[in-house]
């Protein structure tokens, strides 16, 4: 039976942790006295499998639970088997998967502390619906994901700064949790930066398997609008009813529509879409396709219904 083996928690960022035999875990924000925790992230809980960690064991490392910053692991159980919205229940502590791995951009104090990590490769993310103690021990119930799963990345080189406040994403996660109750919605803030975007939008696609990947903001014709840019060249196929559609109902209502240069289309099982960075555009584009996303997620992953039939 899939159990938890070991729960581990630090003071500080960036250390191995120390492994305790139970913890109180904190909604929307994670284990209380961890460095990790926090309420203005999706990554609030980091969970490795025992069995990640002795396969490194086996290629004579000295490593054990908490070496390699996770607060959890866990044993008997496939975590990379399960997509982002998967619910994991133990002891009432009832939390949803919100990452697959991490892209480490630099070697970290655990790398060379343990001569290699399994983190990016095998571990996991979550956040907290609800709270509780967690004990050594305890078993784990799985919720299998039940609706989509939807990632947002803000484009906005001030607001990446903190020099301006955005609310385009904030109000777009609003539209969407109304509109489709999903299962996780995660969203980013990035600048206006072509490297950054693509790498965001391979990792939200390959990677986290989203069902629909929405940016906003960059879809002009300034120097600095790039999304359309970045976003075309990664399509395995461009869906352009959705640009035409967007381009129409908008152009009804403001003149300067027809500047926008939004793509939509899909990578792997993924539907990827522009939107415009004013928080009244985005939802307005937004809402002119909305009641085609879901057909459209169900006919990319070969949904055999007749589309006339839904």
């Amino acid at each position: 039976m899939s159990s938890i083996h070991s729960i581990s928690i630090s003071e500080k960022k960036g250390m191995r942790k120390a492994n305790v035999e139970k913890a109180n875990f904190i909604f929307n924000f994670g284990i209380e006295n961890d460095a990790h925790g926090d309420s203005s992230w999706h990554r609030q809980i980091s969970l490795l499998a025992v069995e990640s960690i002795n396969s490194m064991v086996e290629k004579g490392l000295d490593v054990k639970s908490g070496d390699f910053a996770e607060n959890v692991t866990t044993q008997d159980i496939d975590l990379l088997s399960f997509p982002i919205g998967t619910r994991l229940i133990i002891n009432g502590v009832d939390m949803t998967i919100s990452q697959i791995g991490k892209v480490c951009h630099n070697r970290c104090a655990i790398y060379y502390q343990a001569g290699d990590c399994v983190m990016p490769r095998e571990g996991i993310f979550a956040v907290v619906n609800s709270g509780g103690e967690m004990k050594v021990g305890d078993s784990i119930e799985v919720i299998p994901k039940k609706a989509i799963s939807i990632g947002v990345i803000t484009l906005s080189d001030k607001g990446s700064k903190g020099e301006r406040e955005d609310k385009t994403g904030p109000a777009l996660v609003e539209y969407l949790n109304d509109k489709f109750k999903p299962s996780f919605i995660r969203l980013d803030m990035i600048p206006d930066d072509k490297d950054k975007l693509e790498m965001y939008l391979k990792d939200f696609a390959d990677n986290q398997n989203f069902d629909i990947i929405i940016t906003d903001g960059s879809t002009g014709v300034s120097s600095r609008d790039i999304a359309p840019d970045v976003t075309l060249p990664l399509l395995d196929r461009r869906l352009q009813g959705f640009e035409e559609v967007m381009r129409m109902e908008s152009y009804k209502i403001t003149k300067t529509a027809m500047i926008s240069r939004a793509v939509v289309g899909i990578r792997g099982k993924s539907l990827i879409i522009n939107l415009p960075g004013s928080v009244k555009a985005a939802i307005e584009n937004l809402s002119f396709i909305s009641d085609a996303l879901i057909h459209t997620v169900d006919k990319i992953n070969d949904d055999p219904r007749d589309c006339g039939t839904v």
